[in-house]
């Protein structure tokens, strides 16, 4: 009969561990006082408010099944080995095998939670991707990343909106925003933030050269609230409005309900267009506008600032952060975790928690060697 006490302890080790990093304890404690909230009647008054209880207590639920799911298998799993040694039935091995087996990859998917330590990981985010060097297969590049992360976004169960889009001269996005939900969206999406490199053959050039492109993402948290968050002065504000150049119905089409807001002093810039009317293009893109400068505040206060806008500033060659080659070899590199792989058909199509949780993995023990130092 094989030995699975080793195997069995160190499930017991883990579950210990989920217990601190998802702080269960805590949790169990928060429980009875958001389901007193819950059950208020007049909750809905503050319809704000009360999404912010419905989400908590979502999350707070989420995690706690989870968790008391978690040692309940890995109880049974002990239950069953108790027997098969009582009973010498070597029989059950596959099984206990298999059911470790399965504990585990739970455990390696919960654990990522214990990687997400900033303020705003659990928030929505908010994405920008812009085009860089590289003309239309720049473009075209651009169009790939954002259908890459909406298949990547479709597999966890996340939705994206859309908020503005600019074609491409020729084929392809020369700029795309949008908001990613759901949880933990920002604290995932980090890992994608920076100058993102295509070496291929260019379907666009007629000598069939190899051509490189690069774009651009930029992501930010996301907040429902502005006003709580961060104060924009309107008389800092420049706002235009456009006719959108989207799909959506005549609406759309032949009235100037699109708007794009510039904060002059920082000179950042966002639009809506595809919301029903223009009061409504404008609070979503001011909505955006605060979760950037929030974001811009807080790289100023980590001295950041100067990496972060020679990224903006830059979207070509030597400012890359991962490289997919599709010519003359098949590889994606992160070059800051050194995470990589040749299924790039599969990364493209949407396959990239692995490189997510390896950069977190590389952060935290960047942080940690910072902390030391």
């Amino acid at each position: 009969m094989q030995d699975f006490t080793d195997a069995l302890g160190a499930l017991n080790r883990r579950r210990d561990e989920a217990r601190v990093y998802l702080t269960i304890d805590e949790l169990r404690t928060r429980l009875p006082q958001l389901e007193t909230e819950m059950g208020r009647p007049d909750l809905w008054d503050d319809a704000d408010a009360a999404r912010k209880v419905q989400t908590e207590l979502s999350a707070l639920t989420d995690d706690l099944a989870q968790f008391e799911a978690l040692e309940s298998d890995i109880s049974d799993v002990e239950t069953l080995y108790e027997m098969a040694r009582e009973e010498l039935d070597e029989s059950l091995e596959p099984e206990i095998t298999d059911a470790i087996v399965a504990i585990e990859a739970t455990f390696a998917e919960l654990e990522m939670r214990s990687l997400f330590s900033g303020e705003y990981d659990e928030k929505d985010a908010v994405c920008h991707i812009q085009s860089g060097e590289g003309g239309t297969d720049a473009q075209d590049w651009a169009e790939m990343l954002m259908r890459m992360y909406t298949r990547w976004a479709e597999r966890r169960g996340f939705t994206i909106e859309i908020d503005s889009v600019s074609e491409g001269t020729e084929a392809g996005l020369s700029s795309v925003e949008f908001i990613l939900r759901g949880r933990h969206a920002y604290g995932l999406m980090q890992s994608e933030h920076g100058v993102h490199r295509l070496v291929r053959i260019s379907p666009f050039n007629k000598e069939a050269k190899r051509q490189t492109a690069f774009a651009s993402l930029q992501v930010v948290p996301f907040f429902d609230e502005v006003t709580d968050e961060v104060d924009i002065d309107e008389k800092d504000l420049r706002i235009d409005t456009y006719r959108s150049s989207g799909a959506g119905g005549q609406h759309v089409n032949v009235t100037d309900s699109a708007v794009r807001i510039t904060h002059v002093p920082t000179g950042v810039v966002t639009s809506c267009q595809n919301e029903r009317s223009q009061h409504q293009n404008k609070d979503r893109a001011m909505q955006m506008l605060a979760a950037k400068l929030l974001d811009l505040e807080r790289k100023q206060r980590q001295d950041d600032l100067a990496q972060i806008a020679g990224e903006a500033k830059n979207v070509g060659f030597g400012s890359q952060i991962r490289s997919y080659v599709l010519q003359p070899y098949q590889m994606v590199k992160d070059l800051r975790s050194e995470f990589e792989t040749g299924q790039v058909d599969n990364v493209l199509g949407g396959d990239i928690e692995p490189f997510m949780e390896a950069y977190l993995r590389w952060n935290r023990a960047s942080n940690i060697d910072g902390d030391v130092s």
